[in-house]
């Protein structure tokens, strides 16, 4: 009886490297799509620059003299946001009296953030987080972004954002420490969680 024959060694050798190829491949991906640390009460904010819907540069590092309110949303004119910038919007003047300052962010192209704070008549800066690098910073969950029609002033508008954003809701007080942290945002009602914290900040101190 003769021997089996051993298989093509051109082949295994072919096979291995795919098969390893593969695996590295699936390591560099699940890196580079890996969850960011999440911010905890305590650490520090970090510190962001962005352009406003007004097309402005803002800077966290010129707004360091009292409380700041961050919300993450995922896109503008869409139901949630559009609940939760309102909230933000009719209870600002009960923030500022609190000492804080509000600052919305999302993946939206200036654009978007322009239609979206005439619509709503918004009283506060939104910024373009087009390439989700603060989201990450604040270890906000980021994943791809979309494309929605909305209607505007009759006209059917594309609003295209580069990433979508989770809906979390910080505060950093005055020394720019992270004393708020909400990843289970209730939309219609964030603004008055925020200001609930705020209260119970200072009843505590």
């Amino acid at each position: 009886m003769k021997p089996e024959k051993p298989a093509n060694p051109t082949r295994f050798q072919a096979t291995s490297l795919m098969l390893i190829a593969a695996f590295l491949f699936s390591l560099a991906f699940a890196d580079h799509h890996s969850a960011p640390d999440r911010l905890k009460i305590g650490d520090p904010a970090p510190e962001f620059e962005a352009m406003t819907d007004e097309g402005e540069v803002w800077k966290s590092s010129e707004h360091d003299s009292g409380i700041l309110v961050v919300f993450f949303f995922p896109a503008a004119m869409t139901g949630g946001c559009t609940a939760q910038a309102c909230s933000f919007r009719d209870n600002r003047s009960q923030l500022v009296d609190m000492g804080a300052e509000v600052v919305g962010i999302s993946g939206d192209q200036i654009r978007n953030l322009q239609i979206f704070r005439r619509t709503n008549n918004l009283n506060f800066p939104l910024l373009s987080d087009a390439d989700g690098s603060i989201a990450r910073a604040f270890g906000v969950p980021v994943r791809d972004g979309g494309t929605i029609t909305s209607e505007v002033d009759g006209e059917q508008l594309e609003l295209t954002r580069n990433v979508t954003t989770a809906r979390w809701t910080f505060i950093i007080d005055e020394d720019g420490k992270i004393v708020y942290v909400d990843t289970e945002v209730q939309a219609d009602v964030d603004s008055e969680a925020v200001i609930a914290a705020l209260r119970e900040m200072t009843a505590a101190e």
